[in-house]
């Protein structure tokens, strides 16, 4: 049983199974993170999604920055067999996941509900507060135009019957203004949540449907329309509960593929990923929170993106790194402006400063700062063979010996490294990757089960593979790589240190 519950009235105190979506080479980022963010146990991952426990409320679920969508876990199970066996056992295989244990299933709705209970009261508090204390100023600025007001009509008597008016009149103006349209549309939000969780899992009146993804062996024999109609027809048998495809108040989430088979019910239905402080979209915001996060940044430092675009990367380390100086430059007047929207939405304009520079010639003198994160535009704005070694060599000058550099590079990036750095110092120097002992325990599971254990080694082999034929540039030494999927193709996190010993 997936999902469990041993009192309904104890809320997050009773620890839940999730699972999260995760862009793929992420998922040791999101492992660490839920550990860290979360307190969770019971940590593992197959390819794309990590599953967890733990005793967190909504609103720290919320906070996962390197996650895409989040899951309530139903069911986690092997495959279908579907080599030896006919289309109507797989079709009675399948229906079996509901009837025969409807507890779980049950057991995950009160979970759900419960989840979004509480969030929903907490967001009704906090409002309340919040209009208490705009309530309180507002009534303090009309206690001092009562005085001003009072002072105006002892000078001009005659006019004093017409001022009272007035003063009524804008008293009543002011009351109907308390709400404003930001209230007005939390208060809105926070009515769907509500109404969303008030049915019971037994009432006939839950509105559901199923979103179905299905691959290899099983995608041959079903499409995902069909095991979505199978898998809802149990649901309608077993409790009651009446379809609806355009506003349900419960989706189902169900993957089946060769390496298992998930059930899962979607928390929230915008995605973790979706960044509501972000209006011009860049860099995902996960692989810039990713690329932040292996920068290891600390309070008072100085961190660089030479080439910000639309600041995605800093954008995301200033929200988790707040005392921070933040820097981003660029060349491109379109990106600034598009990454000065995105500061000014998120609030950070007095976190991160913007220039108009290029990177292979800042306006900063040497070894100033103390890390550098940025994504390589790939292949369509750059002469690789030219501007690559140029770009890491005014990296290599400002930033101070001990730095960290972060970039992501593309494969031809990589290739275009290796040449550069032929003749820079071994990886067996000082600073190396083989000395560091984070590496292996961030992308390694402490706890592996079946076939996560197989893939995490696999991620393991290809990640340091790639590090170990990445040679360093100059001082800069790479001590840490991650292969991650940028959707149609691949990229690689690069971390680097400047070594003490600069000379080539």
């Amino acid at each position: 049983m997936a999902a469990r519950l041993a009192d309904p009235d104890s809320g997050p105190e009773v620890g839940a199974r999730f699972f999260c979506t995760a862009g793929r080479g992420l998922e040791p980022f999101l492992m660490r993170e839920v550990r860290v963010r979360l307190q969770a146990t019971q940590v593992e991952y197959v390819s794309g999604k990590v599953f967890f426990t733990t005793y967190s409320d909504l609103n720290m679920l919320k906070k996962l920055k390197s996650a895409e969508r989040l899951f309530l876990l139903v069911k986690k199970q092997f495959p279908f067999n579907v080599s030896s066996i006919s289309k109507g056992k797989i079709f009675n295989e399948m229906q079996r996941l509901i009837n025969d244990d409807p507890e779980s299933w049950l057991n995950a709705i009160a979970i759900w509900k419960n989840l979004l209970e509480l969030d929903a009261e907490k967001e009704k508090l906090s409002l309340r507060g919040a209009n208490l204390l705009k309530r309180k100023m507002g009534e303090n600025d009309t206690i001092i135009a009562k005085k001003l007001k009072a002072e105006q009509m002892q000078a001009t008597p005659e006019n004093r019957k017409c001022q009272l008016e007035r003063q009524i009149e804008e008293e009543t103006l002011e009351q109907g203004d308390v709400l404003t349209k930001r209230d007005k549309f939390q208060e809105a939000e926070l009515q769907n949540v509500r109404a969303k969780a008030v049915d019971t899992p037994n009432q006939d009146n839950l509105t559901f449907r199923v979103s179905c993804r299905c691959s290899g062996a099983i995608a041959k024999i079903f499409s995902a329309q069909e095991l979505g109609r199978i898998i809802g027809i149990a649901l309608m048998k077993q409790f009651g509960w009446k379809a609806d495809l355009r506003n349900p108040n419960l989706e189902i989430f169900i993957h089946l593929n060769d390496i298992y088979s998930v059930m899962g019910i979607p928390v929230l239905r915008v995605p973790l990923a979706s960044r509501a402080y972000i209006r011009a979209a860049g860099l995902r915001s996960t692989i810039a929170w990713a690329m932040a996060s292996v920068a290891e940044i600390k309070p008072g430092a100085f961190v660089l993106d030479p080439m910000c675009g639309l600041g995605t990367i800093l954008l995301e380390a200033a929200k988790e790194w707040p005392n921070v100086y933040y820097v981003g430059a660029d060349v491109s007047d379109s990106q600034l402006q598009g990454a000065c929207d995105n500061l000014k939405a998120a609030g950070l304009t007095d976190k991160i400063e913007f220039l108009k520079v290029s990177v292979i010639e800042l306006p900063l003198p040497s070894e100033c700062v103390d890390i550098i994160i940025s994504d390589i535009p790939f292949g369509k704005k750059f002469k690789l063979g030219k501007d690559i070694k140029s770009i890491l060599q005014e990296m290599e000058r400002v930033l101070r010996c001990g730095g960290t550099v972060v970039l992501l590079l593309s494969e031809d990036h990589c290739r275009r490294l290796k040449d550069c750095g032929e003749s820079s110092i071994p990886l067996n120097s000082k600073g190396s990757h083989t000395d560091d002992p984070g590496i292996e325990k961030c992308l390694i599971p402490e706890e592996n089960t079946g076939t996560s254990e197989t893939v995490s080694f696999s991620s393991e082999a290809n990640s340091q593979e790639s590090l170990h034929k990445m040679p360093a540039f100059g001082s800069l030494v790479p001590v840490e790589c991650y292969q991650v999927s940028l959707g149609k193709t691949d990229a690689f996190i690069y971390k680097y240190k400047k070594s003490y010993s600069s000379g080539p």
